[in-house]
Parts: structure tokens; sequence; C-alpha cells
């Protein structure tokens, strides 16, 4: 075993990092939302942000909406693995294991989900197609689009890469679930999380910045691209969603 610990304990040790992990894990970020998230001043912040991007550990976009911001990201997958080595690291009986996606128990109401893109033609159907295969039943997901168009024929295609049929999907305007309770409300277009509307009941907003791969210069590469991320995020969100404490009782 090494005399030094390993690089990530030290990374994410330190307070503050800490918490603009924790605050990244929840939502993709600009960097005067993570400012009054965690109440220190923006050079602070920066510096920090600076230090785990330095890691890979955090990423950032260029705003689609405006592209003079930045939206923050957190490898999760990347942190995950960390983790592990850390504890692997002390000892081999530490290695950590990813874990299965809880179950709800019986009876229990399924968690209600809503993608939103601009063209609902992509990204957000990839999403709820695959938050539907992962937890069946266990959610009731629905996607939508501030400017609908024609599901992209690149999307059907690199979803069945990933053994989900896309091809029967139809675009919605998001008009058409405004009065409809939601318990999430996922973003995963810069455009339409400056033009989300209040739904009722106060969802849980999570904001994912993603590029529309349909704007992507290499064409097809980057509709793979997109599904791999969204099956990675939604891999990740179906933990926060489906929490420990509705597994169901052996």
């Amino acid at each position: 075993m090494s005399d030094e610990p390993p690089v990530f304990l030290g990374l994410a040790g330190h307070p503050l990092r800490w918490r603009l992990l924790g605050e990244l894990a929840r939502s993709d970020r600009q960097v005067h939302e993570l400012t009054a998230l965690v109440g220190q001043p923006q050079n602070l912040v920066s510096y920090h942000l600076g230090r785990l991007r330095k890691a890979s550990l955090v990423t950032t976009r260029r705003s689609s909406a405006d592209g003079r911001d930045t939206y923050y990201s957190v490898d999760l997958a990347l942190c995950g693995q960390l983790l592990a080595a850390a504890g692997g690291a002390l000892h081999p009986a530490l290695l950590l294991a990813r874990p299965e996606p809880p179950a709800p128990r019986r009876g229990k109401a399924p968690v209600r989900v809503l993608f939103l893109c601009t063209g609902n033609s992509s990204r957000s159907q990839m999403a709820e197609a695959m938050l539907r295969k992962a937890a069946g039943k266990a959610v009731h997901v629905r996607s939508a689009g501030n400017d609908p168009k024609p599901v992209h024929e690149h999307a059907i295609t690199a979803m069945a890469e990933h053994g989900i049929d896309l091809s029967a999907a139809r675009s919605k305007h998001l008009e058409q679930f405004k009065d409809e309770r939601f318990d999430y409300v996922v973003t995963l277009c810069d455009r339409v999380r400056e033009v989300c509307p209040e739904f009722p009941g106060g969802p849980q907003p999570v904001h994912w910045s993603m590029p529309d791969p349909s704007k992507e210069p290499d064409g097809y590469p980057a509709f793979q691209r997109t599904a791999t991320e969204v099956d990675s995020r939604i891999r990740f969100l179906l933990h926060r969603i489906l929490p420990v404490s509705t597994v169901e009782e052996s």
C-alpha cells in the first residue's frame, strides 16, 4: 500500500469542493448559480472548480442558449471509479461494487418524470425510453419539447444499439403536460431551460447541459455519443429518484 493517499480523497475532501461536487451531482450549473448555492465568493468558487476540472472530475460546456454562459457538469462515473479505487488502496475488501437500481415497494405510486429539450426529437426521447426500460412501472415518464420536430432517424438508429426501439415515438409539445404533476422535470437543453414553465406541485428541477446532436458536424457519431451520455446520466438519476428507502422489504 502506498504511503500517499489517493489524489481523489484530497480533492473531494476539501469542504467547498465537496459542496460543489454535491450540487453538480444534482444538476448541471452555471458558476453564478454555484456561488449562490454554496454562499462563497465567485473567485473562490472558480478556483476550486478549476482544481476539479484539472482532475477531470468536472467538465464544462458552453451554453447553447447564451454563448457567454458556461455550464459545469460532474463526471459521476469517474468519481465512482476513483472512490472505489481509494477504498481498494486501503484494503481489497473495501473495493466498492456498483449497486443494482432499487425497486419501489408494491402499491407505491410511480415516480413521475418529465424530460424536456427543444425539439423532442432526440435527447429527451432517448432519456424517456432509457428510463422507462431501466425502471419499468416504478416510473411514469414522459418527454416533450417547446418546438417539437419529428424524431430524428439517427436517434432511432442509435437507440437500437442500446436495445431500444424508438421507431414508434412521436414528438410532443410541452404545453401538453403543463397541467400535469411531476416529481422531477429534467431539461436536457440550455434553451428549453430558459423557457421552462412552472409545473403544478413544484417538481424538482434537474438540468443536463447537452448539445443538440443534430447540430454537431460529425453526424451520426454525435447521436451515439448522446445516447451513451444519456444512458450514464439515467443510471445515476435512477438511484436518486428511487432511493434505498423505497426498496421492498424482504
